[in-house]
């Protein structure tokens, strides 16, 4: 068989090859940031919308893993990973759409169907929407990442991840920053339906770009592609843990680390709206109680909003940095000083409701952030064997998409029973996810110490 010829890539092709992701995350981060307003105004109580969460882990272990290997033997005129990076855009783009309209979706097929509509009948419209939009992030995400060893030069795998991370963190502020500089700016509240429309059009739009710009390696099939055919998901596990003792150390401190980030991606904003702000939980309240606190839930929302636009836009600034710095330095150093800053934001932020404090605590965070994004898959990346790029980045996701069951379950359920009361009603120890979240950062921190990293040079 004919070797394959990487390629080295200048800064404009690497910004061009972040494209996409930038659409992805954009339609990611309005997930995280609007997803708990959307369903506690359906009744979802905290374990509950522990529950929906759920739809991320289980389609990362599921999807990621099938779509990584279909995708390393798939040979198509428009490529083996762009099927399905456009699939993904386009179905989360409808999904993204529905989702804020899931009430009236349930009401119109109750409708069609001649049924009662369940009182619950729209909340569980926005968990199919939630799900589908999931599982379509996740079937582009891994093989959008098995790109860069597919076509990228090895001495460059650190710095196209970093890349990654930058857009990551561009599409992350804009997201995020949009709705509180409109009303800011011209004092003009955007919805959450126009919001979730905004989400669609970048998700759909810059991933087209990306799938007609960047030119894949076109791969012969021979002798070893056959035999990569005929493997199993079974086979390719077992290769992947053979690969390296050090395979597992970066897999553990995956583990710990993602019980971190999605303690705090998920119940972030309904930390502002009930820590900070001090509204009563509004998921079993009539609808005019409810009313009395939409101004103040929409400056919440804008508040949380800021805060991941602040996170993001210190990931965007030290993406690049911190590549650079990985380089020089070590992956593996580098990141343990990151996620260590990160650990020390979440200690600090669960014990102040100062919004400026909170504020300047996320942009520590955006430091971890910005490494966790990068870092761990450069690393793994020394590990992986020729053609089977897809199938690790989906195996090495079950250890990002894993811990997010326990966050979605143990951690959702524990909130769900530190309730106290109020002047104005109930309310829930948001704040102790962060307590979590920073214990097990501190003990990714320090398995990333005791990782034996290959040396480029």
């Amino acid at each position: 068989m004919n070797e394959v010829s990487l390629r080295k890539l200048n800064t404009i092709q690497l910004l061009n090859f972040c494209l996409g992701f930038f659409g992805l995350q954009f339609a990611w981060q309005m997930r995280i940031i609007l997803s708990g307003p959307v369903t506690e105004g359906l009744g979802a109580s905290p374990f509950i919308f522990g529950l929906i969460w759920l739809a991320g882990p289980v389609t990362g272990m599921v999807v990621q893993p099938i779509i990584g290997a279909l995708s390393d033997s798939t040979h198509t005129p428009f490529g083996k990973r762009r099927p399905y990076l456009l699939l993904g855009a386009i179905l989360a783009s409808f999904a993204l759409w529905a989702f804020p309209n899931s009430e009236t979706i349930a009401q119109f097929i109750a409708n069609k169907l001649h049924f009662a509509l369940p009182a619950v009948g729209g909340l569980l419209v926005a968990a199919v929407m939630i799900w589908i939009i999931d599982a379509c992030i996740n079937a582009a995400q891994g093989p959008y990442r098995a790109l860069i060893p597919d076509n990228i030069v090895p001495e460059q795998h650190a710095i196209a991840n970093s890349y990654l991370s930058f857009a990551i963190g561009l599409g992350s502020v804009i997201a995020a920053g949009t709705a509180p500089a409109l009303k800011w700016a011209f004092d003009y509240q955007m919805s959450v339906n126009a919001q979730f429309v905004m989400a669609a059009l970048a998700f759909s739009l810059a991933m087209i770009w990306t799938c007609i710009t960047f030119q894949e390696n076109s791969k012969p099939i021979g002798e070893n592609d056959e035999k990569q055919e005929k493997s199993s998901f079974i086979d390719d596990l077992k290769t992947f843990f053979k690969s390296s003792p050090e395979v597992f150390k970066i897999c553990f401190v995956q583990f710990f680390t993602w019980i971190g980030v999605m303690s705090m991606f998920i119940f972030f904003t309904q930390f502002s709206i009930h820590t900070v702000y001090g509204i009563p939980d509004l998921s079993s309240v009539s609808d005019a109680v409810a009313a009395k606190y939409a101004d103040l839930n929409a400056q919440a929302t804008n508040f949380s909003s800021i805060c991941f636009a602040i996170f993001n836009l210190i990931c965007f600034l030290v993406s690049i940095p911190i590549g650079i710095l990985s380089t020089k330095f070590g992956n593996k150093k580098v990141h343990m000083f990151a996620i260590a800053s990160m650990a020390l934001a979440y200690i600090l932020m669960a014990f102040t409701t100062n919004s400026k404090a909170i504020m300047l605590l996320m942009a520590l965070a955006g430091i971890g952030w910005a490494s966790i994004l990068s870092l761990p898959f450069a690393m793994l990346s020394e590990y992986i064997q020729k053609g089977s790029e897809g199938a690790v980045m989906g195996i090495f996701n079950i250890f990002i998409a894993g811990p997010q069951v326990l966050v979605c379950t143990v951690l959702a359920w524990f909130i769900s029973k530190c309730v106290f009361k109020t002047p104005l009603g109930i309310n829930y120890h948001w704040e102790y996810t962060f307590v979590v979240g920073a214990a097990v950062l501190l003990i990714a921190a320090v398995v990333t110490y005791f990782i034996n990293e290959k040396q480029n040079a």
